[in-house]
């Protein structure tokens, strides 16, 4: 709850790591930031992500998984892999162009990764390779608080806080910079929002 929120603004962790600069024409020129929301099923990303989006003034990317089950209407499959992989991968492409300095992910393929080793017991072998060349500059780990929703297409209710685990345990092992985020709706936004500007604050100093 609240309380969590003034805990951590009053200290600044140290997972926190500045983004880094780039000299272009003689001029430091800050490269373009990403920002995940990363968690399992029900864990409020899409919402998220839409706040964070309005509230920065940029532009979100979505969930192309989500596209690719309720266009093909079936049982999704190891060999569905790789086109979700890569379809997430062309949406952040086109993407790019619209958001110059700050990009909001929904999700990102290291989160397919977690999804084809919980369902399938293996990751294609071309996504292990290219994995380190996306990953995100910050993680926001989303927490099981809040209900489980069925969708149509969710199908885990049962395994929360094991999947919860996998996601975790990726970032970590990972060495990944990432916050965790929890409470309700409002005190989400508010954690995020805070989190995401202490990432930041370093860049206007």
């Amino acid at each position: 709850g609240s309380k969590k929120i003034v805990s951590f603004v009053k200290a600044k962790p140290a997972f926190l790591k500045v983004p880094s600069f780039g000299v272009v024409g003689g001029h430091h020129q800050r490269r373009m930031l990403k920002i995940t929301l990363f968690g399992s099923e029900s864990t409020g990303k899409t919402t998220l992500a839409a706040q964070l989006a309005a509230h920065y003034q940029t532009v979100w990317i979505p969930e192309y998984s989500r596209v690719y089950q309720e266009k093909h209407r079936r049982p999704l499959a190891f060999r569905d892999v790789t086109p979700i992989a890569k379809g997430q991968l062309r949406l952040e492409k086109q993407y790019l162009s619209k958001s110059p300095n700050l990009l909001i992910c929904d999700t990102d393929v290291l989160e397919t990764k977690v999804y084809s080793e919980a369902y399938y017991g293996k990751t294609p072998a071309w996504l292990l390779r290219d994995l380190p060349a996306h990953y995100a500059d910050f993680y926001l780990l989303t927490d099981i608080d809040l209900p489980w929703l069925p969708d149509g297409i969710r199908d885990r209710p049962d395994d929360r806080e094991a999947m919860h685990q996998r996601f975790k345990t990726e970032l970590t092992a990972r060495t990944l910079p990432f916050q965790e985020i929890s409470g309700s709706e409002p005190e989400r936004l508010q954690l995020a929002i805070r989190t995401i500007d202490q990432w930041l604050a370093p860049l206007h100093d």
